[in-house]
């Protein structure tokens, strides 16, 4: 990968990366740490990755770096359980937007990842189990299972609205 093609995939997934990490860590400080490691660790291996595959590569990365960060944070009880006074929305639909929250919030923390990669970035089955470690069939039950259980929370569309 040649310099101008690193920072064409800085410009292209950096937003994208950020908002997976933000709505999984809560933390848009630690979400921007997140995501400069898994750019550092881009540019340490650029000459081994792929253009083509930068995308995957990155968000594989940043699925992992955050995960490591998560791991890291519940040893050493640094964070906070109330981080809503930090999050800031322009969105006019706020009140929808912490329902949503609040209901991912319900889910165990794969089924989180993977119905974020899914409904909120866009990736197929077969490029969440890539970045997850997990096998296509895998991804599918924990999708279904993480919306049942979103349902389940939020009962029908008339109470949410």
């Amino acid at each position: 990968m040649t310099v101008a093609e690193y920072n064409s995939c800085v410009d292209q997934y950096a937003d994208a990366l950020f908002r997976f990490v933000v709505k999984n860590l809560k933390d848009s400080d630690a979400a921007r740490d997140v995501v400069q490691d898994t750019f550092e660790k881009l540019w340490l291996k650029a000459e081994q990755v792929d253009f083509q595959k930068s995308k995957s590569y990155l968000f594989t990365a940043g699925y992992h770096t955050m995960i490591d960060k998560i791991r890291k944070e519940k040893y050493s009880a640094v964070m906070e359980e109330h981080h809503e006074e930090f999050v800031q929305t322009d969105n006019k639909y706020s009140d929808l937007k912490k329902i949503l929250n609040k209901a991912l919030e319900t889910l165990s923390e794969i089924q989180r990842h993977v119905v974020l990669l899914r409904d909120y970035e866009g990736y197929s089955y077969e490029e969440i189990g890539e970045i997850t470690g997990l096998n296509e069939s895998q991804v599918k039950v924990y999708i279904y299972r993480a919306r049942l259980a979103m349902k389940n929370y939020l009962g029908s569309l008339e109470n949410v609205i």
